[in-house]
C-alpha cells in the first residue's frame, strides 16, 4: 500500500465529526454490565471509541491547526479507511480477550468458548458497516492463533492491548520517517485510551 504524507487538505470534515462524537461519547453516563449481550456492545462499541479517538488524534495532529479546512482526497481517504478496520480488528481481541480474562480470574467465570463467539459475531455484524471481508476472515484467523497459546489467568494483567497499540503504530497513513519520531507517543497515547476502558469495565461489570 502506497503511503501519503499528511495535509491538512486530505481528511474531510464528516470523518472529524466522527472523532468529536467519539471525544464526547466518553462522558456519558455508563449503564451496568450485567450479562454477555451488555458485554458484547461494550467490547464493540469501546474498541470502536479507542481506535476512533487515538487514530484521528494523531492524523490530526500531523495535519496541524488548519485541519478543518479540507477538500476530499479519495485515495488517502482509503488508506485512512483501510488502517481503522484492520486496526479495529485487533482493538476488538485485545478487549475480548482482556475481558474474558478479567472474569475468569476475578469472577470464576467458565464459558470461555463465549469469548470466540462474541467476536465471531462482532465482526460478522460489522459487514453491515463495510468492514472488508478479507480483513475480517484474517481477524478470525489472528484470534483463533492467538487463543490457542492464551493464558487466561495472567491475560488481562500483562500487557493486554500491546498488540492493538502495535497495530495503530503499524497502519496509521504517516510517512514512515515522522512514524518513527512518532512511535512512542503513538503506542501512549493508544494504551492510555485503554487505561480509561480498563477502569471504566472493572467499575462497570456486575457479573
Amino acid at each position: 500500500m502506497q503511503k501519503y504524507k499528511l495535509s491538512w487538505k486530505d481528511l474531510s470534515f464528516k470523518d472529524f465529526k466522527v472523532y468529536l462524537f467519539a471525544l464526547f461519547k466518553a462522558f456519558i453516563p455508563k449503564k451496568k454490565i450485567k450479562n454477555l449481550d451488555e458485554l458484547e456492545h461494550f467490547i464493540q462499541t469501546k474498541s470502536a471509541w479507542v481506535i476512533q479517538v487515538t487514530l484521528y488524534s494523531y492524523l490530526k495532529t500531523r495535519m496541524g491547526t488548519k485541519y478543518v479546512l479540507h477538500f476530499d482526497n479519495d485515495v488517502f481517504m482509503s488508506s485512512v479507511n483501510l488502517a481503522k478496520w484492520n486496526i479495529y480488528s485487533v482493538a476488538l481481541q485485545d478487549l475480548t480477550f482482556f475481558t474474558f480474562s478479567y472474569l475468569k480470574v476475578n469472577f470464576n467465570y467458565q464459558d470461555i468458548n463465549q469469548a470466540k463467539e462474541i467476536f465471531f459475531k462482532i465482526l460478522d455484524d460489522e459487514t453491515s458497516n463495510k468492514m472488508p471481508l478479507e480483513i475480517i476472515d484474517e481477524a478470525k484467523k489472528t484470534f483463533n492463533e492467538r487463543i490457542q497459546n492464551m493464558n487466561w489467568e495472567i491475560y488481562y494483567k500483562d500487557l493486554p492491548f500491546n498488540p492493538s497499540a502495535l497495530s495503530l503504530y503499524k497502519w496509521a497513513p504517516i510517512a514512515e520517517e515522522l512514524k518513527i519520531l512518532d512511535r512512542k507517543i503513538v503506542l501512549n497515547s493508544m494504551i492510555l485510551k485503554w487505561d480509561v476502558v480498563r477502569q471504566e469495565f472493572e467499575k462497570l461489570i456486575e457479573f
